[in-house]
């Protein structure tokens, strides 16, 4: 894209609602060449976001999002289930694929996710890219990452940690963590880190968003230019959000979702006690997520993060190599443990007698 100029776009603080519509004006304009490579900067009021393709019931704590005043809304992309307030930033690119030189998923969201390290980089913090698309500081997550093709046009997005209250995520989101424990809270602080930690203080956004344009700015070979959305955009963006900012769109009320239950396991080894909670589709006998804690020691210390990420939506009995293959890729090990011990807790799981299930959507739509 050398020689190229992008916009830069600053779309501040908004509801949910507002953010979503926008993603798709954007998106639908980059299509559509109505507009240019876009890098767009946001933040959220507070927020649950589910991914298109999940059920607002089952990934949200709906009764405590409404005590807390947190807004309930539908991505058009997929995903899993997010909760985001003011203090995390957003960074979107809208670009034209053909000017990325290839159409590999994976090798776009390395050259995206190292230009973002490396923004985070000239801030002092030392930012690394975690395949497939985390962003990672000393194995602690501080940047969560994820791309879609629409025809012609990319949307890649990016979160930011620059603050973050990790035990109001663990009561927004009904992740496989139902029991918030110390130990489960303390285990999720390990597993992220925000700029505020990093640096001693909060520093200036605006500080933050330069030198993150700066770094894609050089990544790509573009000079980045601000500018306001257009008038196309502006129309596609009223037209998105009265068709988001609604009920049928955040519950889907036609739609149905396979079964799935949430279960607990444990399995004692010479290294410790493992605990996996793994949300589990029996008819599919297909693991949708797993989240371990306990007190075991691995190395490196990011691998119980790789884990969890490869087991995403893996059939059950895919458990067992897929874990070695973490072991083996990260050259991993732990004290009096492996990969098989991980694998028996996980079987424990799913060989035990399931939660309670979460209600409908129906049955919660009251809760939003």
């Amino acid at each position: 894209m050398s020689g190229d100029a992008w916009r830069v776009v600053d779309t501040g603080l908004r509801p949910a609602a507002e953010n979503m519509a926008l993603d798709r004006a954007l998106l639908e304009a980059r299509q559509a060449g109505e507009s240019p490579n876009t890098l767009r900067f946001l933040q959220f009021e507070p927020a649950a976001l589910v991914g298109y393709h999940q059920d607002v019931a089952r990934e949200l704590h709906l009764e405590y999002c409404a005590a807390q005043g947190i807004a309930v809304q539908r991505r058009i992309t997929g995903g899993g289930a997010i909760y985001f307030d003011p203090a995390q930033l957003g960074w979107e690119l809208f670009l034209d694929r053909h000017g990325l030189g290839t159409a590999d998923m994976a090798a776009i969201a390395a050259r995206i996710c190292n230009a973002a390290a490396a923004g985070l980089q000239a801030l002092g913090v030392a930012a690394r890219f975690r395949p497939r698309n985390d962003i990672e500081v000393d194995g602690r997550k501080i940047s969560g990452t994820g791309g879609v093709f629409d025809g012609e046009a990319l949307m890649y997005q990016g979160t930011l940690l620059i603050d973050f209250d990790v035990e109001k995520m663990l009561r927004v989101l009904r992740i496989p963590a139902e029991k918030l424990t110390r130990r489960a809270i303390a285990s999720a602080r390990e597993r992220v880190v925000n700029l505020r930690e990093l640096l001693g203080s909060l520093p200036p956004l605006d500080d933050v968003k330069a030198a993150l344009t700066r770094a894609f700015a050089e990544a790509f070979g573009v000079d980045m230019a601000p500018a306001q959305l257009n008038d196309n955009e502006q129309r596609r963006y009223r037209g998105a959000l009265a068709e988001l900012d609604t009920r049928e769109w955040v519950y889907q009320p036609e739609r149905v979702y396979p079964p799935q239950t949430t279960r607990q396991g444990m399995h004692r080894c010479d290294g410790g006690l493992i605990y996996a909670n793994v949300v589990f589709e029996p008819a599919a006998r297909l693991l949708r997520q797993v989240w371990f804690h306990g007190d075991f020691f691995v190395s490196p210390r990011r691998l119980v993060a790789d884990m969890e990420a490869a087991l995403r939506n893996t059939p059950l009995a895919d458990l067992r190599a897929t874990l070695a293959g973490c072991f083996a890729a990260r050259a991993a090990h732990g004290i009096g443990l492996g990969a098989d011990d991980f694998a028996t807790a996980v079987e424990n799981a799913v060989a035990a007698a399931p939660a309670p299930a979460a209600p409908s959507c129906g049955e919660a739509s009251h809760a939003d």
